[in-house]
């Protein structure tokens, strides 16, 4: 009988695949790292490998980590610049050496080893790292993968059965991320600390880290920051007409909307009010309807989560990977927003039946009201849009977990239902020379709307009848005057969305880099409406430590590749909607960078955007590794270059910020 390897990729997703593929029954067998077991039993994976005996064991997020030398540990010497092109290394933590002996220990006995690690890039990665820790074991073993998307025992069971290879390309294109960031990383890093700590005694003893994500999280952040100090409100007009027809008062919308000419404001208006009745000139009637939500990405969730559960994007993550590896849910971590035609919606919808608050809806829709999903125009290949997989009762579940259970249940099911129903009336009017609308929505079936509360329907007023050519004389007609308004500072679902569109970070990882602005201490995020009266950017001290930004997942999700797990922005959550405001020192870093003349900034999403571009590249066989490197490190060189040229201008940004001398934070352009 072969001896089978199998590693996942987290204790919790060992222990339940070894449950699954051993019908329950498997010896537990403990290893010197407290939290990973061995699981021995016996399965039959069919061909060509047959009844096997099997060790499932597991990692906790990456075994290895890329550094320099300790040559270069010294930050007087070399010189920042020499970080472009130093040699790196890939070691095994102190914390991570007894799980890499245990694999290399199990691999001795083994033929084959099968991995079961998360079935994304940084997966493929985690299962790169498991291979070779294996081979210095057994370098003559086979090594398959096992592709899932969740833990129900169907699915574990098939992935059992169809074992594929591991994807290089996928694995070289995070190896070439990890090295930039950690070169990039570093070399800003250790050029801005040392350059800005004489600038005053306010950045004597601060770490001033960079990283090529968190910089244009940044300066998103400062960018909305200055449109709202710089808004300069203007005053406008408009004509507002209302008709009280069948106890209903309807209210006429002005074609122009406003304008900002007072006198031509008020000549429209006189020739309204002189013409005195208003004519009906166009009626219209027609169906309506409200488009159920797509199927759930992980950035979908994010979003959602800040506005409507009162959790950050981590917070939600964070707890939707624990539904998962609980088997409640299926991967968190996809970028897809359209079902496969393969799997079973209506048997998914059936389980949610026995719920108390949805339960009847699914009932419904399994009674003859479910409907396809909607397409929509991302699949990432790897992974279904985020759905339930079992029923959770609430009596299993934290306080946090059941928000975000519900809220993948229930768009889910709202997905499976269909488009809410209505009536539209339009109506325009003629009054004087101008031109007046009035729109109304009568609801006739509320449909997915009836479980997917976080939508509504509403802000349309029911029209009586009109009739064209008919005339009336309006109730009301009235001039009104108004101020244009800021725009408000960017919420956590405002900023996901910005570093969406812009390439900054992946779907997993945004939520990350977020947080790290904060941990910095270069932004801060307040509740709407609780700023004390003080919007203006304080001057704050940078977070000390750290400071390599390389991008990877922190501890919460892939054990610690680079930064920590984040605190989770409780502390400001409260019970409304959180805006991120940039401190004096944030401000003064983009500032001085945009400052330069720079092609594109450090404070910009262009060099990051193009690095993740290349690294898709990679990954499709379009460009290879070492290729990759090599243009991206130049480009980050050259922008070093002017940096170190250009010095004097973020030097007198953080005079003008940091220490106060020059215009106040919230005065410059």
């Amino acid at each position: 009988m072969s001896r089978i390897l199998c590693v996942a990729e987290k204790p919790s997703i060992a222990k339940a695949v070894a449950g699954h593929l051993s019908g329950g029954t498997y010896q537990t067998h403990n290893t010197r790292e407290t939290f990973i077991k061995n699981y021995v039993f016996d399965y039959d994976f069919g061909p060509p490998w047959g009844a096997c005996s099997v060790t499932m064991t597991s990692v906790i997020g990456h075994l290895t980590g890329l550094d320099v030398g300790p040559e270069l540990k010294n930050w007087s010497y070399p010189p920042p610049e020499r970080l472009f092109d130093c040699p790196v290394m890939v070691n095994v933590p102190n914390d991570k050496k007894n799980i890499a002996k245990n694999i290399e220990e199990q691999a001795r006995r083994a033929s084959a080893l099968f991995i079961w690690t998360d079935c994304d890039r940084e997966g493929e990665h985690i299962g790169g790292e498991i291979r070779d820790a294996a081979k210095r074991g057994n370098h003559r073993i086979e090594v398959r993968r096992a592709r899932f998307s969740n833990i129900e025992r169907v699915h574990i069971l098939n992935a059992a059965r169809n074992l594929v290879n591991l994807d290089e390309r996928q694995i070289e294109a995070v190896n070439a991320r990890i090295e930039l960031d950690l070169r990039i990383g570093y070399a800003f890093t250790r050029f801005l600390t040392l350059n800005l700590r004489n600038v005053g005694p306010e950045l004597n003893d601060l770490m001033i880290s960079y990283g090529s994500c968190q910089f244009p999280t940044l300066g998103f952040v400062v960018d909305r920051y200055f449109r709202v100090k710089n808004f300069v409100p203007e005053t406008f007009w408009a004509i507002k007409v209302m008709y009280k027809r069948e106890k209903i008062d309807v209210n006429f919308h002005w074609a122009r909307h406003r304008l900002f000419d007072r006198h031509a404001a008020v000549v429209l208006y006189e020739r309204c009010i002189a013409s005195r009745h208003a004519k009906v000139t166009k009626t219209e009637e027609k169906p309506t309807k409200k488009w159920k939500p797509l199927p759930l990405t992980t950035v979908e969730l994010q979003k959602m989560a800040t506005k409507f559960l009162h959790l950050t994007g981590q917070e939600a993550l964070a707890v939707a990977e624990k539904l998962y590896n609980n088997g409640f849910i299926s991967y968190p971590r996809t970028e897809t927003d359209r079902f496969d035609k393969a799997i079973n919606l209506q048997a998914l919808v059936q389980k949610q039946i026995p719920s108390e608050q949805w339960g009847q809806f699914a009932q419904g829709l399994v009674n003859g009201a479910f409907r396809a999903p909607r397409q929509g125009r991302n699949d990432d290949k790897a992974h279904p849009p985020i759905h339930p997989i079992t029923f959770a009762s609430p009596a299993v579940l934290g306080q946090n977990e059941r928000k975000v259970y519900e809220f993948v249940v229930r768009r889910f099911l709202a997905c499976c239902s269909e488009d809410a129903k209505g009536v539209a009336t339009d109506v325009e009017i003629a009054y004087g020379d101008e031109v007046f609308t009035a729109h109304g929505v009568i609801v006739l079936e509320r449909n997915y709307l009836d479980v997917y509360k976080y939508e509504n329907w509403t802000g349309t007023a029911i029209l009586p009848k009109f009739t064209v050519g008919e005339r009336f004389e309006p109730t009301e007609a009235l001039l009104v005057d108004g101020k244009t308004t800021p725009p408000g500072y960017l919420t956590e679902a405002d900023l996901i969305a910005l570093m969406d569109a812009n390439g900054i970070g992946t779907d997993a990882t945004m939520a990350e880099h977020i947080e790290k602005i904060q941990e910095r201490q270069y932004a801060r995020a307040v509740e709407r409406g609780n700023r004390g009266g003080n919007e203006d950017a304080p001057a704050a001290p940078a977070a000390r430590g750290g400071g390599r930004g390389r991008g990877g997942r922190g501890q919460a999700g892939r054990g610690g590749r680079g930064g920590t797990a984040g605190r989770g922005g409780g502390e400001n959550r409260g019970s409304g909607i959180r805006e991120f405001i940039p401190t004096a020192l944030g401000v003064a870093l983009i500032q001085g960078f945009d400052r330069m003349s720079f092609d594109m900034s450090l404070g910009k999403p262009f060099l990051r955007k193009e690095m993740e571009l290349k690294m898709k590249a990679i990954c499709e066989g379009r460009a290879d590794k070492e290729r990759v490197l090599r243009q991206s490190l130049l480009e980050y060189r050259q922008v070093y270059n002017q940096s170190s040229a250009e010095l004097h201008i973020l030097k007198n940004a953080c005079r003008q910020y940091v220490l106060g001398h020059g215009e106040a934070a919230g005065g410059a352009g």
